[in-house]
């Protein structure tokens, strides 16, 4: 029993309270675009985003976060490596590519070993990587670095489309999504013949 007690301090409730005050030394209210095709990691990531009062924009493939990135100009990007389709490589290429989202900060998300080194082999232009799972230290001491090393400005805006928001989830929904990402199954190996 003792050791579930553990478990429910470290994950529960209690730090609730401490979750929902924003930290100090990271900006507020940053459009981050948070692009996986797992429903769980855009939804862990996003409340954890939530909860520090950033404004988060969700796409589960790499040609709707294009085009998001495109429309919505966000100011910070997580962007999965390992997705069907358009893979994360790709996706990152095209945004450093075009003039509207080149100067875009983007962190490479992934829990799949063989696109993590790829990673490290062939950087194409991001700003970190985050490997999952990961908690909500680690995706702030992204945001911090990169406030700190001047990558990542808030710019003021007067409005986010409501096409590019994922309906809210309910009190019950919000309070069910964990607070650790974990990968998925198929983030652990890379579809046969295929390199992450």
């Amino acid at each position: 029993m003792a050791g579930f007690e553990v478990i429910r301090r470290l994950f529960g409730h209690e730090h609730g309270e401490r979750r929902a005050v924003p930290r100090t030394g990271v900006p507020k209210e940053a459009l981050v675009l948070v692009v996986d095709d797992s429903a769980t990691i855009r939804a862990v990531l996003g409340k954890m985003l939530n909860q520090d009062g950033h404004v988060v924009l969700k796409a589960a493939d790499g040609e709707a976060a294009i085009e998001m990135a495109r429309t919505e100009l966000p100011d910070l990007i997580f962007l999965d490596i390992v997705m069907p389709g358009m893979n994360g490589f790709a996706v990152l290429r095209a945004l450093r590519r075009d003039s509207l989202t080149h100067d875009i900060p983007i962190v490479m998300i992934s829990g799949n070993l063989q696109a993590t080194e790829q990673f490290y082999v062939q950087r194409f232009g991001a700003d970190d990587f985050m490997k999952k799972p990961f908690g909500r230290g680690e995706v702030f001491a992204r945001i911090q670095h990169l406030t700190q090393s001047g990558r990542l400005v808030v710019r003021p805006r007067t409005a986010v489309s409501s096409m590019a928001l994922e309906p809210e989830y309910s009190a019950d929904e919000h309070a069910a999504i964990p607070d650790i990402a974990m990968p998925d199954p198929q983030d652990q190996l890379p579809p046969a013949g295929e390199s992450a």
